[in-house]
């Protein structure tokens, strides 16, 4: 009775005002909150149903191409899924995917990125996982021209000097068993890193392997904060601090090879017979502050490239084709 006493006396001293003020904000708060939950949006395309919070992450292992199909009989051509707080939609049917892969490609076109891929590729500073527009226009532009063309392909003579290295190892083999397979991978591991930074020695490549492979593991690592934003900062798996790990020795490797290239450029030496590598062709559009305009005919000076460009493309270059022996061999 006293408690109520009080509060009707504090109640008598408020002026008009403020006893607006107190009925009106939390009734326009409540107001709020119940427009937001029952507004209309479009639903989602059937599909199963999920737990809370969770949704369908208990299916992840059965999302194969095969359980992909299986659901499709189950809920049609189109259907939906919730990873986490991601909204997934899967097509299966032959006009849907129509739709997405071909008319309406420009809306779907571009490619969704993981922490760990934004983080490791300088969000997003390649070609491989940049958003669709100018700056991807022109990326591919560059890689087609000068970085992936056949006529530098055929002018390496690095490639040459690789190959007839491999069949020299060969001949001097005859009579013995040949591992083909660590053949092959050292093979294509000297050309690259030859074409990439120009080095014929061998130093420095178990370390951008060891990289790489550390790159791989987190490309493909589950993080749970992909799914649960919220526990990003928690980093329940202790992803963060090898993400920064594997950043920071990349940019110490690379980092060390353009200043090399820089070096050799100021001292007139930096290309031999005419041939360049990748660092040399990237060098040749860097800048310190990024530089796009829409002037397709002159590549030089319609795209510049920042260390950050340089790197990440670099990177994501040399992976791509890493990858696939260190699955499979």
């Amino acid at each position: 009775m006293d408690w109520f006493l009080k509060s009707s006396e504090a109640m008598s001293n408020l002026n008009p005002f403020n006893m607006a003020i107190l009925f009106i904000v939390p009734l326009t708060t409540l107001l709020l909150v119940l427009l937001h939950r029952t507004r209309r949006r479009a639903p989602y395309p059937p599909g199963p149903k999920g737990l809370p919070i969770i949704g369908n992450m208990l299916m992840m292992d059965q999302l194969t191409h095969r359980g992909l199909a299986a659901l499709a009989k189950q809920y049609g051509g189109v259907f939906h899924l919730r990873m986490g707080f991601l909204h997934m939609v899967a097509i299966s049917d032959p006009e849907a995917a129509r739709q997405v892969l071909q008319v309406q490609d420009n809306i779907f076109s571009n490619r969704p990125a993981t922490i760990a891929i934004s983080y490791l590729t300088y969000d997003r500073a390649d070609m491989a996982f940049a958003h669709y527009g100018p700056f991807w226009r022109q990326m591919r532009k560059l890689c087609v021209m000068k970085l992936f063309s056949r006529k530098r392909a055929e002018s390496w003579q690095s490639v040459r000097d690789e190959v007839d290295a491999a069949v020299r190892s060969v001949a001097n083999s005859a009579g013995k068993p040949i591992n083909v397979g660590e053949l092959v991978f050292n093979l294509t591991k000297n050309i690259i890193y030859r074409a990439a930074f120009g080095s014929t020695s061998q130093e420095g490549q178990d370390e951008f392997i060891g990289i790489l492979q550390e790159f791989s593991k987190l490309f493909g690592a589950f993080n749970i904060a992909d799914f649960i934003p919220y526990l990003g900062r928690v980093d329940p798996q202790g992803l963060n601090g090898r993400l920064a790990r594997a950043r920071a020795a990349l940019d110490s490797f690379i980092d060390k090879i353009i200043e090399e290239h820089v070096q050799k450029k100021r001292n007139g030496n930096g290309v031999c017979d005419g041939e360049t590598d990748m660092v040399d062709e990237l060098l040749a559009f860097y800048t310190e502050e990024a530089k796009l305009n829409n002037e397709p005919e002159d590549l030089q000076n319609s795209i510049r490239l920042t260390k950050d460009n340089i790197k990440a493309i670099i990177m994501v270059y040399l992976w791509i084709p890493f990858i696939f022996f260190f699955l499979y061999i």
